[in-house]
């Protein structure tokens, strides 16, 4: 269908002017692109922006920081790491193993975890059919994981006093305030109390498996008297002194376990490789298939174009009649419809694009990240639109052009 001899504006402003002529039933038709459009841009920003997120953390990852963890490396250990900190397998780490680590001289840190989900409450605040997360570790895990402190101080390791540290999150949630410092609450029927905030983290991805936002950690040992000894050493963290160092620390690492272990490998070495790759491909895979199902409106919105496309040319048959009449062509005619899609398309892609952002913001406001606005995201919801405009219009249009000018004529006012 060449565009030569056509003249565009001339059949632009036709189209406009016969979609204004008809202008309910021109916005009806464009409210299901505008919906399509809108729900991929809000998606789009949405998701990039958690991806600009997720990225920030899984670099954070790729540095000198392993994980040890309880259970033999099974093939697909990043779907085991994927999984919540409750699905633990059976513990096979020690309080002998933490120490054989320390004495590792290319490792800086070390920091064991022990952790379980129960119910928090303070007084009268607190869900009791909300779960928290509870962890039983050291003040290294601090260093290792880069959680710092907005008030108070860490506990003190080996201690077993009923002390704990909250994430900024749960202290809000608990206290209605993240100023939580000398505040008590209750695990089960044990009082404990707060004696440090965690600034808020924003870490979807990290090495503990743990949202600390929403998590109390308290030491080892107080976690092991909490529970009576059930509770046991789940994870160990290790940092290198550098990240060209973390090779063979690993291997330090994993030869001194298994000399405590009567070499019976009953445990796994994580990197942030492995520990990011599940997520990252979850994660596209779910904006993926985020963007197919909001498409699908897109698809829905097309067929309404095409169908009062077709409206459009059985009203219109004697006025395709005359212009074939004085001299136009069939492409002039086919081109004339395809034009009026196209702007039905794009007129709805970009009311769409435009309530995307808003939509996008105002979810924003519920999230822990802002969307992203890059270049690229209104290229694709616009070029979208095109594509359902050109696709929905060529069979109207082809149908118009196929009509007989003598028997158009006959078609009565």
């Amino acid at each position: 269908m060449p565009l030569r001899d056509i003249n565009l504006f001339h059949h632009v402003q036709n189209a406009i002017e016969s979609l204004l002529a008809h202008r309910l039933r021109t916005i009806l038709t464009m409210l299901g692109v505008t919906i399509g459009i809108a729900s991929v841009t809000a998606i789009l920003s949405i998701t990039r922006g958690a991806s600009e997120l997720i990225a920030g953390q899984i670099q954070n990852l790729q540095g000198n920081i392993a994980v040890l963890r309880s259970g033999a490396q099974s093939q697909n250990q990043a779907e085991t790491f994927s999984s919540t900190q409750t699905n633990y397998a059976a513990a096979t780490l020690t309080e002998d193993d933490v120490q054989s680590l320390k004495k590792i001289s290319e490792i800086e840190s070390v920091a064991p975890l022990a952790s379980i989900r129960t119910t928090i409450k303070s007084g009268s605040n607190g869900n009791p059919n909300t779960a928290y997360s509870v962890v039983g570790t050291t003040p290294e895990l601090a260093k290792i994981n880069n959680l710092t402190l907005r008030e108070g101080q860490f506990m003190d390791e080996g201690s077993n006093a009923s002390t704990v540290v909250l994430g900024e999150q749960l202290a809000i949630n608990l206290f209605g305030t993240e100023h939580a410092i000398g505040k008590v609450l209750q695990l089960h029927s044990k009082n404990f109390t707060v004696i440090g905030v965690l600034k808020k983290t924003n870490q979807p991805v990290n090495f503990s498996n743990i949202d600390f936002d929403n998590a109390a950690m308290m030491s080892t040992q107080a976690l092991k008297e909490f529970t009576q000894n059930v509770t046991q050493i789940q994870q160990i963290n290790i940092k290198s002194q550098s990240p060209e160092k973390l090779t063979n620390a690993i291997k330090q690492a994993d030869a001194a376990i298994l000399k405590n272990h009567q070499d019976e490998r009953d445990f796994s070495v994580l990197t942030g490789e492995d520990i990011s790759r599940p997520t990252s491909q979850l994660f596209h895979t779910i904006s993926l298939v985020a963007t197919i199902i909001a498409s699908i409106s897109l698809i829905v919105g097309g067929i309404g174009i095409m169908n009062i496309l077709l409206v459009n040319v059985a009203e219109r048959t004697r006025e395709i009649g005359i212009r074939k009449a004085v001299g136009a062509s069939n492409n002039h005619i086919m081109w004339q419809f395809i034009i009026e899609s196209i702007v039905i398309s794009l007129c709805g892609g970009i009311a769409g694009y435009l309530i995307g952002m808003v939509a996008a913001v105002i979810l924003s406001f519920s999230l822990p990240f802002a969307p992203s606005f890059s270049f690229n995201v209104p290229i694709i919801s616009l070029a979208l639109a095109l594509v359902v405009g050109i696709a929905f219009g060529i069979y109207p249009a082809i149908k118009a052009a196929r009509k007989d000018p003598i028997e158009s004529l006959r078609r009565p006012f």
